[in-house]
């Protein structure tokens, strides 16, 4: 698929990923001299990096977001804000659920661009998800549901949210993938439905 202008893509990686894990890499190999991909490294605290991706878009005016996890968390919210089409894959709806089962000391799973790879889950950190959480669906409107889609691992054991997604949206997709998509379901499942929204 060749577009017409030279198209934006901004991806959100997960809560213990970076902009060089393998989703964010395949998509970039995916749209290589079709579209630009950007695959920032997510601050780790949810305003913070609320703030990064309201400012990146308002900056760089991507075409579509694509998350995953918490970066499909975050980007519900920044995609009904500033209105910007979003492909929302195995979004974590409920971030403290997540995190408190996590206290402690972690290491990213990929490398981060400042070299940063350790990092603590404490209670502040769950307080301000919830915070956030709390406020995720304050600019839902119903005509959204044209242009935020879902898209649910078959055999995600991590998040179960597409209920609540359902509650908001109406573009609701299935890989037989787990939480995390592998290069192959990216090529397969994400791409095509990033190059239907981009045409939107």
């Amino acid at each position: 698929m060749i577009f017409n202008c030279v198209k934006k893509i901004l991806f959100l990686h997960g809560f213990f990923a970076s902009g060089h894990c393998i989703p964010a890499q395949t998509l970039k190999q995916a749209f290589a001299n079709k579209a630009e991909v950007f695959t920032p490294d997510l601050p780790l605290h949810p305003r913070e990096a609320l703030a990064f991706i309201t400012n990146f878009c308002e900056c760089e005016h991507p075409d579509v977001l694509v998350g995953n996890s918490n970066g499909a968390f975050l980007a519900q919210i920044v995609a009904s804000r500033l209105r910007i089409p979003a492909l929302l894959g195995n979004p974590y709806l409920e971030m403290t659920r997540f995190l408190s089962e996590r206290i402690g000391p972690h290491e990213y799973k990929s490398p981060r661009t400042d070299g940063r790879q350790h990092f603590v889950i404490d209670q502040p950190l769950i307080e301000e998800f919830a915070d956030v959480q709390a406020h995720q669906w304050d600019d839902y409107r119903p005509e959204l549901s044209d242009f935020i889609w879902g898209l649910f691992g078959k055999n995600d054991h991590l998040a179960h949210f597409e209920p609540q997604f359902l509650q908001h949206y109406t573009h609701a997709y299935h890989f037989p993938g787990a939480h995390t998509p592998t290069a192959e379901e990216v090529r397969v499942y994400y791409v095509p439905l990033v190059e239907k929204l981009i045409r939107l």
